[in-house]
Protein backbone atom coordinates (compact mmCIF):
# COMPACT_ATOMS: atom_id res chain seq x y z
CA UNK A 1 0.00 0.00 0.00
CA UNK A 2 2.78 2.41 0.94
CA UNK A 3 4.67 1.62 -2.24
CA UNK A 4 1.58 2.32 -4.33
CA UNK A 5 1.07 5.68 -2.61
CA UNK A 6 4.69 6.66 -3.22
CA UNK A 7 4.44 5.61 -6.87
CA UNK A 8 1.23 7.62 -7.37
CA UNK A 9 2.85 10.63 -5.70
CA UNK A 10 5.88 10.39 -8.01
CA UNK A 11 3.70 10.16 -11.11
CA UNK A 12 1.60 13.12 -9.96
CA UNK A 13 4.73 15.10 -9.17
CA UNK A 14 6.30 14.50 -12.59
CA UNK A 15 2.98 15.32 -14.28
CA UNK A 16 2.81 18.62 -12.38
CA UNK A 17 6.41 19.45 -13.35
CA UNK A 18 5.64 18.69 -17.00
CA UNK A 19 2.42 20.70 -17.08
CA UNK A 20 3.95 23.65 -15.22
CA UNK A 21 7.16 23.69 -17.26
CA UNK A 22 7.01 27.42 -18.00
CA UNK A 23 6.98 28.17 -14.27
CA UNK A 24 8.89 25.35 -12.58
CA UNK A 25 11.74 25.17 -15.12
CA UNK A 26 13.02 28.76 -14.66
CA UNK A 27 12.44 28.54 -10.90
CA UNK A 28 14.49 25.34 -10.61
CA UNK A 29 17.22 26.75 -12.85
CA UNK A 30 17.33 29.87 -10.66
CA UNK A 31 17.73 27.77 -7.50
CA UNK A 32 20.55 25.78 -9.14
CA UNK A 33 22.30 28.97 -10.23
CA UNK A 34 21.79 30.37 -6.73
CA UNK A 35 23.43 27.29 -5.22
CA UNK A 36 26.34 27.64 -7.66
CA UNK A 37 26.78 31.33 -6.79
CA UNK A 38 26.36 30.80 -3.05
CA UNK A 39 30.14 30.72 -2.32
CA UNK A 40 30.48 34.12 -4.02
CA UNK A 41 27.56 35.46 -1.99
CA UNK A 42 29.02 34.10 1.24
CA UNK A 43 32.40 35.68 0.49
CA UNK A 44 30.75 39.06 -0.09
CA UNK A 45 28.73 38.71 3.12
CA UNK A 46 31.91 38.01 5.10
CA UNK A 47 33.20 41.38 3.87
CA UNK A 48 30.38 43.01 5.82
CA UNK A 49 28.09 43.82 2.91
CA UNK A 50 24.32 43.70 3.54
CA UNK A 51 22.63 40.52 2.31
CA UNK A 52 20.22 42.47 0.09
CA UNK A 53 23.08 44.32 -1.59
CA UNK A 54 24.97 41.06 -2.04
CA UNK A 55 21.97 39.38 -3.69
CA UNK A 56 21.44 42.33 -6.01
CA UNK A 57 25.14 42.52 -6.86
CA UNK A 58 25.39 38.82 -7.70
CA UNK A 59 22.24 39.11 -9.82
CA UNK A 60 23.67 42.08 -11.74
CA UNK A 61 26.95 40.24 -12.36
CA UNK A 62 25.07 37.22 -13.68
CA UNK A 63 22.91 39.36 -16.00
CA UNK A 64 25.96 41.21 -17.33
CA UNK A 65 27.73 37.90 -17.99
CA UNK A 66 24.71 36.60 -19.90
CA UNK A 67 24.54 39.86 -21.88
CA UNK A 68 28.20 39.52 -22.88
CA UNK A 69 27.60 35.95 -24.09
CA UNK A 70 24.55 37.07 -26.09
CA UNK A 71 26.59 39.91 -27.60
CA UNK A 72 29.27 37.46 -28.72
CA UNK A 73 26.74 35.07 -30.26
CA UNK A 74 24.67 37.71 -32.09
CA UNK A 75 27.04 38.17 -35.09
CA UNK A 76 27.07 34.41 -35.67
CA UNK A 77 23.25 34.25 -35.69
CA UNK A 78 22.92 37.06 -38.23
CA UNK A 79 25.67 35.57 -40.37
CA UNK A 80 23.89 32.21 -40.46
CA UNK A 81 20.59 33.92 -41.26
CA UNK A 82 22.12 35.80 -44.21
CA UNK A 83 23.83 32.64 -45.45
CA UNK A 84 20.73 30.46 -45.22
CA UNK A 85 20.07 30.32 -49.01
CA UNK A 86 23.66 29.25 -49.62
CA UNK A 87 23.42 26.72 -46.78
CA UNK A 88 20.38 25.14 -48.45
CA UNK A 89 22.15 24.94 -51.79
CA UNK A 90 25.37 23.52 -50.33
CA UNK A 91 23.53 20.95 -48.21
CA UNK A 92 21.41 19.89 -51.20
CA UNK A 93 24.60 19.48 -53.24
CA UNK A 94 26.23 17.52 -50.38
CA UNK A 95 23.19 15.22 -50.15
CA UNK A 96 23.27 14.65 -53.92
CA UNK A 97 26.96 13.70 -53.75
CA UNK A 98 26.23 11.29 -50.90
CA UNK A 99 23.33 9.74 -52.83
CA UNK A 100 25.56 9.38 -55.88
CA UNK A 101 28.14 7.56 -53.78
CA UNK A 102 25.45 5.24 -52.40
CA UNK A 103 24.13 4.58 -55.92
CA UNK A 104 27.67 3.73 -57.06
CA UNK A 105 28.09 1.25 -54.21
CA UNK A 106 24.69 -0.21 -55.04
CA UNK A 107 25.71 -0.73 -58.66
CA UNK A 108 28.90 -2.51 -57.56
CA UNK A 109 26.83 -4.71 -55.27
CA UNK A 110 24.47 -5.62 -58.13
CA UNK A 111 27.41 -6.56 -60.38
CA UNK A 112 28.85 -8.78 -57.64
CA UNK A 113 25.45 -10.46 -57.12
CA UNK A 114 25.10 -11.08 -60.87
CA UNK A 115 28.64 -12.50 -61.05
CA UNK A 116 27.89 -14.87 -58.17
CA UNK A 117 24.46 -15.73 -59.51
CA UNK A 118 22.70 -14.55 -56.32
CA UNK A 119 20.92 -11.53 -57.74
CA UNK A 120 17.28 -11.26 -56.74
CA UNK A 121 16.49 -8.76 -59.41
CA UNK A 122 16.76 -5.04 -59.56
CA UNK A 123 16.80 -3.32 -56.25
CA UNK A 124 14.08 -0.89 -55.45
CA UNK A 125 15.00 2.58 -56.56
CA UNK A 126 15.13 5.18 -53.89
CA UNK A 127 12.00 7.15 -54.61
CA UNK A 128 10.93 10.66 -53.84
CA UNK A 129 12.75 13.88 -53.66
CA UNK A 130 14.59 14.77 -50.49
CA UNK A 131 12.93 17.43 -48.43
CA UNK A 132 14.26 20.89 -48.42
CA UNK A 133 17.06 21.08 -45.87
CA UNK A 134 16.55 23.70 -43.24
CA UNK A 135 13.14 24.40 -44.76
CA UNK A 136 11.64 26.28 -41.91
CA UNK A 137 13.55 29.17 -40.40
CA UNK A 138 12.06 31.11 -37.46
CA UNK A 139 10.75 34.43 -38.69
CA UNK A 140 9.85 37.71 -36.99
CA UNK A 141 6.27 36.58 -36.35
CA UNK A 142 7.47 33.49 -34.49
CA UNK A 143 9.86 35.61 -32.43
CA UNK A 144 7.07 38.05 -31.48
CA UNK A 145 4.78 35.15 -30.58
CA UNK A 146 7.30 33.57 -28.20
CA UNK A 147 8.66 36.86 -26.80
CA UNK A 148 6.08 37.22 -23.96
CA UNK A 149 6.70 33.64 -22.79
CA UNK A 150 10.47 34.11 -22.82
CA UNK A 151 10.17 37.46 -21.02
CA UNK A 152 7.92 35.93 -18.35
CA UNK A 153 10.33 33.04 -17.81
CA UNK A 154 13.24 35.47 -17.56
CA UNK A 155 11.42 37.50 -14.91
CA UNK A 156 10.55 34.33 -12.96
CA UNK A 157 14.18 33.24 -13.14
CA UNK A 158 15.59 36.60 -12.00
CA UNK A 159 13.05 37.01 -9.20
CA UNK A 160 13.60 33.48 -7.88
CA UNK A 161 17.38 33.87 -8.06
CA UNK A 162 17.32 37.16 -6.14
CA UNK A 163 15.04 35.96 -3.35
CA UNK A 164 16.81 32.61 -3.06
CA UNK A 165 20.17 34.33 -2.57
CA UNK A 166 18.52 36.68 -0.09
CA UNK A 167 16.77 34.03 2.02
CA UNK A 168 18.58 30.74 1.36
CA UNK A 169 19.88 30.46 4.93
CA UNK A 170 16.35 30.89 6.26
CA UNK A 171 15.03 28.34 3.77
CA UNK A 172 17.60 25.77 4.90
CA UNK A 173 16.81 26.46 8.57
CA UNK A 174 13.06 26.11 7.98
CA UNK A 175 13.39 22.82 6.08
CA UNK A 176 15.84 21.47 8.66
CA UNK A 177 13.55 22.46 11.55
CA UNK A 178 10.47 20.79 10.08
CA UNK A 179 12.31 17.71 8.77
CA UNK A 180 14.32 16.86 11.87
CA UNK A 181 12.59 15.46 14.93
CA UNK A 182 15.40 16.53 17.22
CA UNK A 183 17.90 19.36 17.22
CA UNK A 184 20.70 16.99 16.25
CA UNK A 185 18.71 15.76 13.24
CA UNK A 186 17.96 19.36 12.22
CA UNK A 187 21.66 20.24 12.43
CA UNK A 188 22.52 17.16 10.39
CA UNK A 189 20.02 18.09 7.66
CA UNK A 190 21.38 21.64 7.62
CA UNK A 191 24.89 20.25 7.17
CA UNK A 192 23.66 18.16 4.27
CA UNK A 193 22.29 21.26 2.56
CA UNK A 194 25.67 22.88 3.09
CA UNK A 195 27.38 19.82 1.64
CA UNK A 196 25.08 19.94 -1.38
CA UNK A 197 25.95 23.60 -1.96
CA UNK A 198 29.67 22.87 -1.81
CA UNK A 199 29.46 19.83 -4.09
CA UNK A 200 27.31 21.55 -6.73
CA UNK A 201 29.48 24.69 -6.66
CA UNK A 202 32.66 22.62 -6.93
CA UNK A 203 31.18 20.56 -9.75
CA UNK A 204 30.19 23.63 -11.78
CA UNK A 205 33.47 25.40 -11.08
CA UNK A 206 35.40 22.37 -12.38
CA UNK A 207 33.09 21.93 -15.37
CA UNK A 208 33.41 25.64 -16.18
CA UNK A 209 37.21 25.38 -16.29
CA UNK A 210 36.94 22.29 -18.49
CA UNK A 211 34.46 23.97 -20.84
CA UNK A 212 36.62 27.09 -21.12
CA UNK A 213 39.61 24.92 -22.03
CA UNK A 214 37.49 23.03 -24.57
CA UNK A 215 36.26 26.30 -26.10
CA UNK A 216 39.79 27.71 -26.30
CA UNK A 217 41.13 24.53 -27.93
CA UNK A 218 38.28 24.49 -30.44
CA UNK A 219 38.73 28.18 -31.27
CA UNK A 220 42.45 27.64 -31.89
CA UNK A 221 41.87 24.59 -34.10
CA UNK A 222 39.14 26.33 -36.12
CA UNK A 223 41.38 29.37 -36.59
CA UNK A 224 44.11 27.12 -37.97
CA UNK A 225 41.82 25.69 -40.66
CA UNK A 226 40.40 29.13 -41.51
CA UNK A 227 36.79 28.83 -40.32
CA UNK A 228 35.24 32.30 -39.80
CA UNK A 229 34.49 33.48 -36.23
CA UNK A 230 36.48 30.79 -34.39
CA UNK A 231 36.28 32.65 -31.05
CA UNK A 232 32.48 32.78 -31.29
CA UNK A 233 32.35 29.06 -32.02
CA UNK A 234 34.62 28.40 -29.06
CA UNK A 235 32.31 30.41 -26.79
CA UNK A 236 29.25 28.59 -28.13
CA UNK A 237 30.87 25.20 -27.58
CA UNK A 238 31.91 26.14 -24.04
CA UNK A 239 28.37 27.26 -23.21
CA UNK A 240 26.47 24.38 -24.77
CA UNK A 241 28.81 21.81 -23.26
CA UNK A 242 26.99 22.33 -19.94
CA UNK A 243 24.07 20.43 -21.50
CA UNK A 244 25.24 16.82 -21.60
CA UNK A 245 24.85 14.98 -24.93
CA UNK A 246 22.36 17.49 -26.38
CA UNK A 247 24.83 20.39 -26.27
CA UNK A 248 27.67 18.64 -28.12
CA UNK A 249 25.19 17.33 -30.70
CA UNK A 250 24.00 20.89 -31.33
CA UNK A 251 27.55 22.20 -31.69
CA UNK A 252 28.42 19.36 -34.09
CA UNK A 253 25.41 20.13 -36.27
CA UNK A 254 26.21 23.85 -36.23
CA UNK A 255 29.83 23.28 -37.18
CA UNK A 256 28.72 21.03 -40.04
CA UNK A 257 26.54 23.85 -41.37
CA UNK A 258 29.38 26.35 -40.88
CA UNK A 259 31.77 24.01 -42.69
CA UNK A 260 29.36 23.68 -45.61
CA UNK A 261 29.13 27.48 -45.83
CA UNK A 262 32.87 28.15 -45.49
CA UNK A 263 34.46 25.25 -47.40
CA UNK A 264 33.89 23.16 -50.50
CA UNK A 265 33.68 19.40 -50.82
CA UNK A 266 34.41 16.93 -48.06
CA UNK A 267 36.56 19.49 -46.19
CA UNK A 268 33.24 20.79 -44.87
CA UNK A 269 33.16 17.92 -42.35
CA UNK A 270 36.54 18.87 -40.84
CA UNK A 271 35.17 21.43 -38.29
CA UNK A 272 32.66 18.99 -36.71
CA UNK A 273 35.27 16.22 -36.73
CA UNK A 274 37.70 18.46 -34.85
CA UNK A 275 35.05 19.22 -32.24
CA UNK A 276 34.10 15.55 -31.90
CA UNK A 277 37.74 14.61 -31.28
CA UNK A 278 38.16 17.35 -28.66
CA UNK A 279 34.83 16.45 -27.05
CA UNK A 280 35.81 12.77 -26.90
CA UNK A 281 39.09 13.65 -25.16
CA UNK A 282 37.21 15.89 -22.72
CA UNK A 283 34.44 13.40 -22.02
CA UNK A 284 36.55 10.26 -21.76
CA UNK A 285 39.68 11.52 -19.99
CA UNK A 286 39.57 15.10 -18.66
CA UNK A 287 36.14 15.29 -17.02
CA UNK A 288 36.24 11.84 -15.34
CA UNK A 289 39.71 12.61 -13.97
CA UNK A 290 38.91 16.06 -12.55
CA UNK A 291 35.25 15.69 -11.59
CA UNK A 292 35.47 12.07 -10.43
CA UNK A 293 37.87 13.02 -7.65
CA UNK A 294 35.20 15.18 -6.01
CA UNK A 295 31.90 13.62 -7.06
CA UNK A 296 31.60 9.93 -7.82
CA UNK A 297 28.11 9.11 -9.11
CA UNK A 298 26.95 5.93 -10.80
CA UNK A 299 26.91 6.59 -14.59
CA UNK A 300 23.50 4.90 -14.84
CA UNK A 301 22.05 7.42 -12.36
CA UNK A 302 23.56 10.26 -14.38
CA UNK A 303 22.09 8.93 -17.62
CA UNK A 304 18.64 8.29 -16.12
CA UNK A 305 18.57 11.71 -14.47
CA UNK A 306 19.59 13.37 -17.74
CA UNK A 307 16.95 11.51 -19.78
CA UNK A 308 14.17 12.30 -17.29
CA UNK A 309 14.98 15.99 -17.00
CA UNK A 310 15.51 16.41 -20.74
CA UNK A 311 12.09 14.82 -21.26
CA UNK A 312 10.56 17.16 -18.69
CA UNK A 313 12.09 20.52 -19.61
CA UNK A 314 14.34 20.13 -22.66
CA UNK A 315 17.65 22.07 -22.55
CA UNK A 316 16.90 23.58 -19.13
CA UNK A 317 16.37 20.06 -17.84
CA UNK A 318 19.73 19.06 -19.26
CA UNK A 319 21.39 21.87 -17.27
CA UNK A 320 19.73 21.12 -13.93
CA UNK A 321 19.87 17.31 -14.20
CA UNK A 322 23.28 16.76 -12.61
CA UNK A 323 23.00 19.49 -9.91
CA UNK A 324 19.61 18.14 -8.83
CA UNK A 325 20.99 14.59 -8.74
CA UNK A 326 24.02 15.67 -6.69
CA UNK A 327 21.78 17.65 -4.30
CA UNK A 328 19.45 14.69 -3.76
CA UNK A 329 22.36 12.31 -3.15
CA UNK A 330 23.94 14.80 -0.74
CA UNK A 331 20.66 15.10 1.19
CA UNK A 332 20.51 11.31 1.35
CA UNK A 333 24.04 11.42 2.82
CA UNK A 334 25.58 9.43 -0.05
CA UNK A 335 28.74 11.54 -0.10
CA UNK A 336 31.21 12.06 2.72
CA UNK A 337 29.72 15.26 4.00
CA UNK A 338 32.04 15.65 7.00
CA UNK A 339 35.11 15.60 4.76
CA UNK A 340 33.63 18.15 2.35
CA UNK A 341 32.54 20.52 5.11
CA UNK A 342 35.83 20.10 6.93
CA UNK A 343 37.75 21.31 3.88
CA UNK A 344 35.49 24.29 3.24
CA UNK A 345 33.94 25.03 6.60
Amino acid sequence: MRTAVVLIALIAGFAALKIGENIFAPMTLAVVVGVILSPLAQAMERMGLPRGLVSAGVLVVFVLLFAVIAFLIEPLIWRLTDAMPRIRFELRYFVEELRGLIRGLDEVNKEVEQALGTSNGAAKAAGGEEGDVAKSVPNLTDALFFAPVILAQALIFLGTLFFFLLTRAGIYDWISHWSGRTREQADRIRDRFRTAEILVSRYFFTITLINLALGAALAGALALIGLPAPIVWGAVAAGLNYILYLGPMTVTAGLLVAGVVAFNGLFAVVPPLIFLCLNMIEGQFVTPTLVGRNISVNPLLVFVSLVVWLWLWGPIGGIVAIPVLVTVLALLDIFDGDEVIGKHG
